[in-house]
């Protein structure tokens, strides 16, 4: 069913794709300011990793997953170190696969979970459900003889259709997870498979920290799941999170780029003068939430790079949401914390 329509199209993505492209010009830049790009681009993967599976539950730190992939003992369960060392071997094998190939998406699966769960590598030939704490089944995957087909559809739409791969990319990431594929590792290679898309558009995205957003913003990132279920299946308030996701992971980048190179040229970092810069945006922003970065760094007498590099990160953080366009939208608190 190349035809099968799986969204409906929003107004605001048209500009939160030109800001997305902007930004890879900035990525890209950025990069060619570092020393060391294998080194930033091996970090940036190493956050991704850890992101995507602790937002299933893995309980090893950054630091301890860093480890793992530097062959270093951890102190952790066999089953969370397994599971980081799958991710890392999954992740390595991104440029070679095709991402409309079913054959390849589960071979990703068998190398995302193997030795962890019956069927690895293989459709499940069971029925499973998402169940919250409480017991209350939030969503039922499709009926075990139906995924094959389910999924060959989706991934031969995804080759046929001439959506933008932003849109695309979010779209198949959202139908694997309501398909629910497989027994377990839906979630790691639904994020996967968005990145493999991506980064057969734009390179870059092999090595962006999108998972890192998502897993800040993981409440949202579940929110998004379920209000595409509001009407059917409507993938547009999951696009809308991914946009948002893509963009700050954009963001990161940039900026973990700019901190490895002022180590490395060894220019010092002013933690001092930024104490509070936070707190000020928020206090402002409840005042007014349409205040522009400009308008803020006036009010708080900050650069206004500073202004928009804090914003960045209470964004990352799921404290502010940005509602509407970058234009004429405002702000809105979600978290009254600042995390200085």
């Amino acid at each position: 069913m190349i035809n099968q329509i799986y969204y409906s199209e929003s107004p605001l993505w048209h500009e939160k794709i030109g800001v997305i492209h902007a930004l890879l010009e900035r990525v890209k830049i950025s990069e060619e300011r570092s020393a060391d790009v294998l080194q930033l681009r091996k970090l940036n993967r190493i956050m991704s990793i850890h992101a995507s599976t602790a937002i299933e539950g893995n309980n090893l730190t950054l630091g301890q997953v860093t480890d793992v992939i530097n062959g270093r003992h951890v102190l952790g369960t066999p089953k969370d170190i397994k599971e980081v060392q799958n991710a890392w071997q999954a992740y390595k094998e991104l440029a070679h696969y095709n991402p409309w190939s079913v054959a390849d998406l589960l071979k990703a699966h068998g190398l995302m979970t193997a030795a962890l769960i019956n069927e690895s590598g293989l459709f499940r030939s069971v029925d499973v459900a998402v169940v919250r704490n409480d017991g209350k089944v939030l969503h039922r995957g499709a009926a075990p003889e139906e995924v094959p087909d389910l999924v060959a559809q989706l991934l031969g739409w995804g080759h046929a259709s001439e959506a933008h791969p932003l849109i695309k990319s979010s779209t198949v990431h959202f139908m694997l997870e309501h398909i629910h594929p497989f027994r377990d590792g839906n979630g790691r290679i639904g994020r996967l498979w968005q990145t493999l898309i991506l980064s057969k558009w734009n390179p870059l995205f092999a090595w962006m920290p999108v998972e890192t957003i998502v897993h800040n913003n993981q409440a949202l990132y579940y929110k998004a799941l379920q209000d595409s279920y509001n009407n059917g299946i409507d993938c547009r308030p999951f696009i809308n999170f991914m946009l948002d996701a893509v963009e700050n992971s954009l963001y990161k980048y940039v900026d973990i780029a700019t901190e490895t190179a002022a180590k490395e040229f060894g220019v010092g970092v002013n933690v001092g003068v930024n104490v509070g810069v936070k707190a000020g945006i928020i206090d402002k922003l409840r005042e007014q939430p349409a205040l522009s970065a400009k308008e803020l760094a006036l009010l708080l007498n900050r650069s206004a790079r500073t202004i928009e590099r804090h914003i960045r990160e209470l964004r990352e953080q799921g404290i502010l949401i940005r509602i509407g366009s970058d234009k004429t939208g405002y702000w809105q608190i979600k978290d009254d914390k600042t995390n200085e």
